[in-house]
């Protein structure tokens, strides 16, 4: 497998899993707009957020999400000089703990001491294999609560 290292999200949100980047990739107005009505306000400087902002290729790529480009995750990170949260004595910490996406600090919590425990080749697969749908195998994103294929309730985060 080979692993895109802009998916590599310091906080453990791996983006190859994420819904703005699938809806980077596929262009899906609809779905850009869904996650406009998601996200619009409850992010950081998000109030004037529009569909031409849902556009991601990567955490750590040149083109991050808004949000991604002014993390405090991804800033506490750098100044420790780690690559991620997993390498960190003091996670969970209160960047954590406040993650203002409550799906987003489910699966940090979740995601990190895997990360932690199998490395990064067998978490990504791990990570990739959780986001298929367990009735058709449809690539799902996180978040998800129905495959958009076979209509499936799925609760994939946890």
């Amino acid at each position: 497998m080979k692993i895109n290292p802009d998916f590599l999200a310091p906080c453990g949100l791996y983006c190859g899993v994420c819904a703005v980047l699938y809806a980077t990739r596929e262009n899906n107005v609809k779905f850009k707009e869904r996650l406009v009505a998601l996200y619009k306000g409850r992010l950081p400087e998000t109030e004037n957020l529009s569909v031409e902002d849902i556009h991601c290729k990567g955490c750590l790529s040149e083109e991050p999400f808004a949000y991604c480009k002014r993390c405090d995750i991804k800033d506490c990170t750098s100044k420790k000089g780690y690559s991620s949260c997993r390498e960190c004595v003091e996670f969970p910490c209160s960047l954590i703990e406040h993650f203002p996406m409550p799906v987003g600090k489910k699966v940090i919590l979740r995601a990190i001491p895997h990360w932690r425990s199998v490395g990064t080749e067998q978490w990504v697969e791990d990570e990739e294999a959780r986001y298929l749908c367990p009735t058709c195998g449809h690539k799902l994103f996180r978040g998800a609560k129905q495959c958009n294929k076979c209509k499936t309730a799925v609760d994939l985060d946890g």
